[in-house]
């Protein structure tokens, strides 16, 4: 999904372990973001990994956001997940 959103707030970056990044550690933090329009439209919880969890973003920030939803089962619970893979801070 592709699609221009409101920034709301963003976390701080965090560091995991990771097999697939260089050095054993993989950059990630959480952003939230709305869609245009009114107080009650939808809002999505998305994570940012790599270079893309150290751009800094605040709010009320307008991006285009491309965002990958996934579903995993674990132990037969079934959780979503949104990772954003690109987020472009639009110059207003």
């Amino acid at each position: 999904m592709t699609s221009i959103l409101r920034v709301v707030s963003q976390t701080g970056v965090t560091y995991v372990p990771s097999q697939k990044a260089e050095g054993g550690q993989l950059a990630k933090c959480v952003v939230r973001l709305k869609e245009l329009g009114g107080k009650y439209e939808n809002e999505f919880i998305a994570t940012l990994l790599g270079n893309l969890a150290g751009c800094v973003f605040h709010a009320d920030d307008l991006v285009i956001a491309t965002l990958r939803f996934q579903v995993r089962d674990v132990n037969g619970q079934q959780y979503q997940d949104i990772v954003a893979q690109n987020l472009i801070k639009l110059n207003m």
